[in-house]
């Protein structure tokens, strides 16, 4: 099977169309195919951008086709919740994806809903593809943690390798997981924006921050050839952060 891995969305819904298109998927069905390849999506689909449900719609559809693999990013997680009804905090990127709830009438936001309830529910926290080759994660996954489902690997593909501590700005301080791994598989992963793709020990870090205005990259697999769309969206220097080297 060969993938078109595509890194964090929120939201971006154009740059997304466009970097499909490039990538050779045909839109006139009204979703992204490709005669032999499968898209990818390594999580965070809503939030910060400007067409979150449009996106959860494409991706739910072409799941339910099995024309795509998605694993849930934090904001996914979140979303879930906050659609479950529990006591979120709609702030962090999650207003944008409630104002746009808000535009709807009761039942088109029950069908979005339900419809992002079962692409979460139904789909695992990672994905092990390619014989075990390759593995997609949203925030990466540690060798020993791969084969696991318990709460402490939900927290690592969630939130990476979170120390406890704080930036100013309230996010998660995190560990550079990756200079560490030594294992077989292929780790493809986003979460963390970083100006390019970042490369280490066979893990893909394809978040390039589309959503605080770098690009929406694409890492095809088996060629390991990434393909990147400029982003519309404003540049936001701090939020391209390094990881910590420990």
């Amino acid at each position: 099977m060969r993938y078109d891995i595509i890194g964090d969305i929120h939201g971006c819904y154009d740059e997304f169309k466009t970097l499909t298109v490039q990538l050779g998927y045909d839109w006139s069905s009204g979703l992204p195919l490709h005669p032999n390849r499968t898209l990818a999506f390594v999580g965070d689909l809503t939030d910060r951008g400007p067409q979150s449900l449009a996106v959860i719609q494409v991706v739910a559809d072409l799941v339910k086709a099995k024309k795509a693999v998605y694993v849930p990013g934090n904001h996914c997680d979140k979303l879930y919740r906050y659609f479950l009804g529990r006591n979120v905090m709609v702030a962090h990127g999650l207003e944008t994806t409630v104002a746009e709830l808000d535009e709807l009438t009761p039942k088109e936001r029950n069908h979005i809903a339900a419809t992002f309830r079962k692409l979460y529910e139904n789909n695992p926290l990672y994905a092990t593809l390619d014989d075990g080759n390759l593995v997609i994660a949203h925030a990466g996954i540690r060798a020993d943690l791969i084969g696991r489902t318990d709460k402490k690997v939900k927290t690592f593909v969630l939130y990476g390798d979170i120390t406890g501590q704080k930036h100013p700005d309230g996010s998660p301080v995190r560990r550079n997981w990756a200079k560490k791994y030594k294992g077989k598989a292929t780790i493809v992963y986003g979460h963390t924006p970083v100006k390019q793709p970042y490369i280490v020990n066979n893990t893909y870090n394809i978040d390039t921050g589309c959503v605080f205005g770098g690009a929406l990259t694409a890492l095809r697999y088996p060629e390991m050839e990434l393909v990147s769309v400029p982003s519309s969206m404003p540049y936001v220097e701090e939020k391209f952060r390094e990881l910590e080297l420990d």
